[in-house]
């Protein structure tokens, strides 16, 4: 198992994009079931008080670092090898990677359009790629309960692979709930299917490297956005300040 640092209170594994892709790609071969939590500051702030979400996390095989923020909060603790893995970028090269290996994949959440776009992309880039099924599900509770008949449609399809859009911490919530009845790898990516089908553009890389793509999703999107940055953002901060942050520090035992 890969080592977890503690950025302010929530685990988060230390690896990079290749290393995360391999595994969870193996575990998908396999049959081996479990999920990937792709944290960021939003998900890593809600959890130090939310704790179902911070226990959803914990039981996670993978918690991305998904901005730079917690990558700085991991090689602070001493994890030097500490690098980004992005929703976004993680689900790409997961995708191509299921298509070299004929391995089945699942696209659960976003809204119909999204998911009409999202099918034309994956057939233009990813021509191989064996889509089992893209589900915009009907307006989800915070906290669903296990649905019976959406467990069995969605191993009927054989997926390796379920990558799930519902929004944090709800698509937590719901890997957790999920997990133990589905056989498929799920994996929250967020917003990552509207940047896969292009209908939300994506910072460019040199904000991505500065810690500011944030900064980019707020000016696309202020009137939805700018609560969540000003209270997660400014939490983030003096969690940071007020913790320990030196080598050896908070660390998770996997």
């Amino acid at each position: 198992m890969k080592p977890r640092g503690n950025v302010v209170g929530a685990p988060v594994t230390v690896g990079n994009l290749a290393g995360a892709t391999e595994t969870i790609l193996e575990a998908a071969k396999a049959g081996k079931g479990g999920y990937v939590c792709v944290a960021n500051v939003h998900m890593v702030t809600t959890a130090r008080k939310d704790s179902r979400l911070r226990a959803a996390m914990e039981g996670a095989f993978w918690v991305t670092s998904d901005g730079m923020p917690l990558v700085w909060a991991l090689r602070r603790q001493g994890y030097g090898e500490a690098g980004r893995v992005a929703g976004p970028d993680l689900t790409a090269r997961l995708l191509a990677k299921a298509a070299a290996a004929a391995v089945p994949v699942y696209f659960f959440g976003g809204n119909a359009a999204t998911a009409a776009a999202l099918r034309q992309v994956l057939e233009m880039h990813f021509p191989t790629l064996r889509i089992a099924g893209i589900e915009a599900p009907p307006a989800l509770p915070l906290e669903p309960a296990v649905d019976a008949e959406t467990v069995a449609r969605i191993n009927a399809t054989g997926a390796g692979l379920v990558f799930v859009g519902l929004g944090c911490p709800k698509q937590e919530y719901w890997m957790a709930a999920y997990a133990p009845h589905l056989t498929g790898v799920l994996v929250g990516v967020g917003a990552a299917f509207d940047f896969l089908a292009g209908t939300v553009r994506r910072a460019p890389h040199w904000m991505q490297a500065a810690g500011l793509e944030w900064l980019f999703r707020l000016c696309a999107e202020p009137g939805r956005l700018w609560k969540r940055y000003l209270v997660t953002n400014s939490l983030f901060i003096w969690y940071t300040l007020f913790s320990k942050t030196g080598p050896g520090s908070g660390r998770f035992s996997s």
